[in-house]
């Protein structure tokens, strides 16, 4: 066998890549979905088995035809719309005042002694402890709602903002003062998008704080257009299929959340990936 055929054959063995096997790319990608599959089955089986009461665990297909037949009169997706809407516009506010006053902490060693024991002592205290307070102030209407799911986002874009722009390195600062770099150019040149990961990683944690804080807000203060209402509809008139399509659809739109927030970071930040 002559060099030439051996070169030609190591090439092929090391630098072109073996397409993997379809059973396993599709195995790759359902993987992650093994475990709740795994669990509506259980479901399922109890249901059918008659291992657990229908009336606190009614079969799959009951609670599928439930949703059918709320979305097909629209009342749960008018439900779902308001809390959407009212989940970001809380978010919206919320991150958008974390991530200002994070800038301003990382950026000024002054804001940050004054302003960080009282983050600290915030951030020591339970969201839901802040209800009576926001009820007192705001009301439990739409307002007050707004406010507790603006302050559950706001914590998490406020902490990642002040880390991500603290922890820019001293190597970046002197070169900037090489370079007579003023204060709106380091910031916009150099921390900004250094700190951009950690700014995101907290946007992307806001907006799963919020939604968890739209549900919350919908139980805990005054009953309104929401899937939190639709759940007190469901205890409070013992309509299990209600009650549980209601949470199924809290941990969908929570995972659609976590989804798109994750694409979107990558994309965004595909000019730091090497």
């Amino acid at each position: 066998m002559s060099l030439i055929t051996i070169m030609g054959l190591e090439r092929l063995s090391h630098g072109v890549p073996i397409a993997p096997p379809p059973f396993r790319f599709i195995g790759r990608h359902l993987r992650p979905l093994a475990l709740p599959i795994t669990l509506l089955a259980i479901w399922e089986l109890l249901a059918h088995a008659g291992l657990a009461d229908a009336r606190f665990v009614p079969p799959l297909e009951a609670v599928v035809a439930r949703g059918i037949a709320e979305f097909g009169d629209g009342g749960l997706g008018f439900n779902l719309l308001a809390s959407l809407e009212r989940d970001l516009i809380g978010f919206a506010c919320g991150s958008v005042a974390g991530i200002t006053l994070g800038l301003a902490i990382g950026f000024s060693r002054i804001i940050e002694r004054l302003l960080g024991p009282v983050l600290l002592v915030h951030r020591q205290i339970a969201l839901f402890a802040w209800v009576p307070l926001i009820s007192m102030w705001f009301g439990g209407g739409e307002a007050g709602k707004v406010v507790f799911i603006a302050l559950a986002a706001f914590q998490p874009a406020l902490i990642n903002t002040w880390q991500g722009v603290s922890g820019i390195p001293r190597s970046y600062r002197e070169l900037a003062d090489v370079l007579t770099f003023g204060w709106f150019d380091f910031a916009w040149i150099i921390a900004i998008p250094g700190a951009l990961p950690q700014i995101f990683t907290g946007l992307h944690s806001a907006l799963i704080y919020a939604w968890t804080a739209t549900v919350g807000a919908e139980l805990l203060l005054n009953i309104a257009p929401g899937l939190g209402g639709r759940m007190n509809e469901g205890q409070h008139l013992f309509h299990m299929d209600l009650l549980l399509l209601c949470i199924l659809l809290l941990g969908g739109v929570g995972v659609v959340f976590n989804v798109v927030a994750g694409a979107v970071e990558h994309r965004l930040l595909r000019w730091r990936i090497p």
